[in-house]
């Protein structure tokens, strides 16, 4: 008799203390659960031992990425339904010691055991990152860099579009009235405009990327761009590009730290989704060493996703499957923090704009794009490597979505002793 989902489903009530919110449909074709929602395909035995030997998000994330488990129906709704169980639970969550504590749930572990059987705990997909005992060093974060942009240009021609701008788009309007490449163009022009760039100015580009600001900047505005990345791959499809242009009199590119940048000052500076990988204990060095890259008066912008402040400090957890799969040694800090550390460097804050919702309709564009094209991704980059990035642009979506997270965009100044910083009187009104 094919029972295996409801044996799931019970044992996984019982376990959690709560109703699952989505179906399962097991490995013996059996189903269970709530007519209509969607369904957590459970494909083998070992999807079960990876959750017995690792409950919650790692495990979850090991049997997704080796295709043990798979969403059968919307993956938003299943992600949305299954974030109140795995994220979301906060004080009303069980922990370890109180879940032996409770005979019922030991019960329910050993019925898992029995159903999924225990031999060797299967090893982690070839994906995962091992985290290294010292963060942040110029050596791993080259790793780091290395791990998340080197997976072949192509790939991500694919999931960003022709604009190959890696970070969130500034929408006018909605998708289908707006489109993908606009809204990465506008927002390229929003920085340029924030930055007040003019013909003759100095631009430094941290984080490059594929060289699309650069582009942008010199292009549009006439201006002089040096833009440094840490990846190979990304530095030689960049200097491409701007051959191709006929810009190499106006951009360079560079694979470069920024804690090694020696040509200063530059008139301006854009940081566009680099700030996330440089790591709590060295955003200070890092707002200090733009601060010393740029004249008196020279605006910096800073675009970086954020994390909501929590009460406690201190038990801040830098998320598991985004660590181990997607940004080794990134880490989200709130949006306050990111002010306060730019303070204590020197600058002057003069505005904040948060994009939040502008990043969710970003990362939904970016999960079609890879759907639309999946035969294509997986022969690019494999099997689970495109599930990684499925999931985590999906989940990021919703986290955006629900004020999870957040995306902001900081203009600071070098604000000279005579205390004249160039801004416009009123905000919002960007230019020189």
């Amino acid at each position: 008799m094919a029972d295996a989902a409801l044996r799931l489903q019970v044992l996984l009530e019982q376990l959690l203390g709560t109703p699952l919110p989505v179906r399962i449909r097991a490995w013996d074709g059996s189903r269970s659960g709530p007519p209509g929602a969607p369904a957590l395909v459970v494909r083998n035995r070992r999807a079960v031992r990876r959750l017995l030997y690792r409950p919650g998000e790692l495990g979850l994330a090991r049997a997704w990425v080796a295709g043990d488990l798979d969403i059968e129906g919307d993956l938003y709704t299943a992600l949305d339904l299954l974030a109140g169980l795995v994220w979301e639970r906060g004080e009303d969550a069980r922990g370890t010691l109180e879940i032996l504590r409770d005979p019922e749930a030991r019960a329910a572990v050993a019925g898992l055991v029995r159903l999924g059987g225990l031999p060797l705990p299967p090893a982690p997909p070839p994906e995962e990152v091992r985290r290294p005992r010292h963060r942040h060093t110029k050596h791993t974060d080259r790793r780091a860099i290395s791990h998340h942009y080197d997976v072949g240009n192509d790939f991500y021609e694919l999931v960003l579009g022709p604009s190959m701008v890696y970070s969130c788009a500034y929408w006018q309007a909605p998708p289908p009235e707006g489109t993908l490449e606009d809204a990465q163009r506008d927002k390229l022009d929003l920085v340029c405009r924030k930055l007040g760039l003019r013909a003759g100015m100095r631009l430094l580009d941290v984080g490059c990327g594929w060289g699309s600001m650069a582009l942008h900047a010199a292009r549009e505005y006439g201006v002089e761009v040096v833009g440094i990345t840490l990846s190979q791959e990304q530095a030689a499809y960049a200097r491409k590009r701007v051959a191709d242009e006929g810009l190499t009199d106006k951009v360079e590119i560079r694979v470069q730290d920024y804690r090694d940048v020696s040509d200063g000052p530059y008139d301006a500076i854009s940081s566009i989704g680099m700030a996330e990988h440089v790591g709590a204990e060295r955003y200070l060095e890092y707002a200090d060493a733009l601060f010393r890259l740029l004249k008196p008066g020279g605006r910096l912008l800073n675009h970086q996703i954020g994390r909501r402040p929590q009460r406690d400090e201190s038990s801040y957890q830098v998320d598991e499957f985004i660590d181990a799969y997607v940004f080794p040694d990134g880490e989200l800090q709130p949006i306050g923090v990111t002010v306060a550390q730019l303070e204590r460097a020197g600058f002057e804050v003069r505005d904040v704009e948060a994009l939040r919702e502008h990043y969710a309709l970003t990362l939904r564009r970016w999960v079609a794009n890879l759907e639309e094209r999946w035969d294509r991704a997986v022969k690019l980059t494999g099997p689970g490597r495109a599930r990684v990035w499925r999931l985590y642009m999906a989940a990021s979506a919703l986290a955006f979505e629900r004020n999870r997270i957040g995306v902001n965009q900081v203009l600071a100044v070098r604000t000279p002793d005579s205390g004249e910083s160039g801004m416009p009187l009123r905000a919002r009104v960007w230019g020189g």
